[in-house]
């Protein structure tokens, strides 16, 4: 008799590890918020978290809840809600933009190839997930973790390269690196 159930379960769970995740999560920030009744004290949890798939697709998401595991997966599934397409320029961004949410502003510069990711916590779990290896960040205003997200996606969402602008202004690409 064999262990561990039957065959057709077993290739099920192999058909599970070929398949990698579509994107990678990270999180970003985990609030603890208390509020105080009658019978003491109640905690609850916001997670801030960050999807990507490393290769121009990036969103954020906030989930709350009266567990940290459960926040967590809200957070998640609100950021796979939200996931946005980002101009990207090789492994860099594709001219320099300053994003602006709230309080929160944030200075987006293109980097030569090796030079890493020089970026805050917020802006760096942003930048990676979208796949953007070499560019340098700086958080102006606020450090709160969720307006600098916010205003890190506000800058990459702004992003233009050469071929969208000559469409836009209905010129060729040669026309507008020319001028």
């Amino acid at each position: 008799m064999a262990y561990g159930g039957n065959r057709r379960d077993n290739r099920r769970d192999d058909r599970r590890d070929e398949n990698p995740p579509e994107f990678s999560e990270k999180v970003v920030s985990l609030n603890r918020v208390s509020k105080t009744v009658k019978g003491g004290r109640i905690f609850k949890f916001a997670a801030l978290c960050v999807v990507g798939n490393g290769k121009g697709k990036v969103g954020f998401g906030l989930g709350k809840a009266g567990e940290v595991s459960e926040a967590i997966r809200k957070g998640i599934e609100d950021a796979k809600k939200n996931v946005v397409t980002i101009t990207i320029s090789g492994s860099t961004i594709p001219h320099e933009v300053t994003g602006r949410f709230g309080a929160g502003t944030v200075l987006l510069k293109p980097a030569p190839a090796g030079t890493g990711v020089i970026a805050g916590g917020a802006v760096r779990a942003v930048v990676e997930a979208a796949g953007i290896s070499d560019i340098r960040a700086k958080c102006l205003r606020s450090n709160n973790p969720q307006n600098v997200v916010a205003a890190t996606m506000s800058g990459l969402q702004s992003l233009r390269d050469a071929a969208q602008v000559a469409k836009i202004r209905g010129k060729s690409v040669d026309d507008i690196r020319a001028s």
